[in-house]
C-alpha cells in the first residue's frame, strides 16, 4: 500500500498533519478487514467511527480555539483521501459530518460579511463547534432532492416562519448517516405567501434526531458506496428556532459561488479509490495480497504495460487535485477555481477508468467478492454522478468559463434548467459588501 510520501511532497506538509495521515494508514489495515463486512451487509462503518472519534478526527477542520485541530481545507482534503483508500464508504460519510463543520468555519471567515452577519453568525458557529468536540456529536448533510441540484434552485424542502421559528417540511434523497448521526444540516427554501420561491432565500437549519416529525425511511441497496447508508429523510412540520440555524439568513447561498472549493470535497474519497486500485494492483501483480498464495505475475508484459498506463493517469490527476485543493480559498481567482472544476471533474472520471483497468489487469480472480478490488469497482462508479458537481455539470462549467467573460455567463445558451446559479463568480468582497 502507498503511503503519502510516496505521491507528496512532504516538505510541504505541517508535521501535524503528516501524524494524522501516518495514523490513518495505521489504522487503514483495520478500515480494511472491515470493508468487506460493511459493504456486503450495507451496514453504517460504527466501528471505523468510533476509531476516528477516539483519534480526534473528527474535528479536524473546527477552529483550535474551540477545541479542533485547525486544519485547512487542503490539509482536510489529504486525510480524506486516505481513509478512502481503505474504506470509500467511511471516508464519503466523514467528509458529510466534517462538511458540516467546514461551512460554519469558512462561510464565517468570509470577507464580505458585515459586521452584523458575522455577530449573529459567531454564536451559531459555537453551538456546533461545542456539539461536535464536547459532545463528539456526529452530523449528516443530507441534501439531494431526487435529481434537482439545490444549488441552482429552490429546495424542494420548504420552512415557513410560525411563532418562535420555522416548521420544514420536506425530504432529503440519499441522507448519508441516516439513523446513525446526533444532528442532520437540513438546506431547505423560506416560503412566503403569494410569492413564489426564490433562490435566495434558501437556509440551513440544523435538526436533533429525535425531532418531532423527523423519519428516515426507505431501503438501502445500491451498487457501491453500501455503508453510507443513505436512506430518505422525511420532514414533517418539524419545528426550529433561531438558535438552530447553522447561519443566519442570506449567508449560506451568497456565498457558495465565492467559496466553491468547499463544494468539492466528495472528490478526497475518490483520490483515494483511485489510489486504492493502483495499489492492489501492483500488489497483485507481484503476490503480495493478503489472504492469496504468493504468484509473481511480473513477468507479463501486457500486465506491466497496464500498470504503468494507470500510474501514468493516477499521478497527473493526484498532483492537479492537491495543488487546487492546497490554494483553496474564498473568492479564488479564475484560474484557481478552473484547476479546481477539472480537479473534480478528473478525480471522478479516473476513479472509475483506473479501477475498470485494475480490473482488466488483474483478471478474473479480482471478480472475486472476497478481494477488496471488486467493491472499490463498484465503489470508483458512483462519484461521476454526485451534485452539485457532476461530471457533466463540471464539463459545463469549464466550458463557459472558458469561452466567455464573467458577464456573459448568465446569457451563455444551453442553461435551460439554472444549474449556473451555484458557478463561480468573480466579485471580491468589497465589491459584494458595497451591493
Amino acid at each position: 500500500m502507498s503511503v503519502p510520501a510516496d505521491y507528496y511532497d512532504m516538505n510541504r506538509v505541517r508535521p501535524e498533519v503528516a501524524a494524522v495521515l501516518d495514523r490513518i494508514n495505521q489504522l487503514g489495515a483495520i478500515f480494511a478487514e472491515r470493508a468487506y463486512g460493511i459493504d456486503e451487509d450495507a451496514s453504517f462503518p460504527v466501528e471505523n467511527y468510533k476509531d476516528l472519534a477516539a483519534e480526534g478526527f473528527m474535528t479536524l477542520t473546527v477552529p483550535e480555539e474551540y477545541g479542533g485541530k485547525g486544519f485547512d481545507l487542503g490539509e482536510y482534503a489529504m486525510v480524506g483521501a486516505e481513509i478512502g483508500k481503505f474504506c470509500g464508504a467511511t471516508a464519503l460519510t466523514f467528509n458529510m459530518h466534517n462538511s458540516s463543520m467546514m461551512w460554519s468555519r469558512f462561510m464565517y471567515e468570509m470577507p464580505h460579511l458585515t459586521a452584523q452577519e458575522k455577530a449573529a453568525f459567531a454564536p451559531l458557529r459555537e453551538r456546533q463547534f461545542r456539539r461536535a468536540v464536547k459532545e463528539q456529536g456526529i452530523y449528516s448533510q443530507p441534501i439531494s432532492e431526487a435529481g434537482q441540484n439545490w444549488t441552482s434552485k429552490p429546495a424542494q424542502t420548504e420552512c415557513r416562519k410560525v411563532e418562535g421559528g420555522w416548521k420544514i417540511t420536506g425530504f432529503k434523497k440519499f441522507a448519508s448517516l441516516a439513523g446513525y448521526c446526533d444532528y442532520y444540516s437540513i438546506v431547505c427554501t423560506e416560503r412566503f405567501e403569494g410569492i413564489e420561491p426564490r433562490h435566495k432565500d434558501t437556509m440551513i437549519f440544523v435538526v436533533h434526531k429525535d425531532s418531532p416529525g423527523l423519519e428516515v425511511k426507505g431501503d438501502w441497496d445500491p451498487l457501491g458506496m453500501r455503508g453510507t447508508n443513505s436512506r430518505d429523510l422525511i420532514l414533517r412540520d418539524v419545528f426550529v428556532t433561531e438558535e438552530d440555524m447553522m447561519m443566519p439568513r442570506g449567508i449560506f447561498i451568497k456565498t457558495l459561488p465565492h467559496w466553491p472549493h468547499v463544494m468539492a470535497t466528495l472528490s478526497p474519497t475518490y483520490m483515494g479509490v483511485a489510489q486504492s486500485a493502483y495499489d492492489f494492483t501492483v500488489a497483485y501483480l507481484r503476490g503480495e495480497v493478503p489472504g492469496m498464495p504468493p504468484a509473481d505475475r511480473r513477468m507479463f508484459t501486457t500486465k506491466r504495460l497496464a500498470v504503468g498506463k494507470m500510474y501514468a493517469r493516477l499521478a497527473p490527476v493526484r498532483a492537479l487535485w492537491w495543488q487546487a485543493f492546497t490554494e483553496a480559498q474564498g473568492f479564488p481567482s479564475q484560474a484557481q477555481v478552473m484547476r479546481m472544476y477539472a480537479a473534480q471533474y478528473n478525480v471522478m472520471e479516473a476513479a472509475q477508468e483506473i479501477a475498470a483497468l485494475a480490473i482488466r489487469t488483474c483478471g478474473g480472480q479480482a471478480m472475486l467478492k472476497s478481494l477488496p478490488l471488486e467493491r472499490i469497482y463498484r465503489d470508483s462508479r458512483c462519484g461521476a454522478l454526485m451534485l452539485p458537481f457532476t461530471a457533466e455539470i463540471m464539463e459545463d462549467y469549464m466550458s463557459v468559463l472558458a469561452l466567455y467573460d464573467e458577464g456573459e455567463i448568465d446569457d451563455a445558451p444551453g442553461d435551460e434548467h439554472g444549474a449556473r446559479t451555484s458557478i463561480w463568480r468573480g466579485y471580491d468582497g468589497q465589491k459584494l459588501s458595497a451591493e
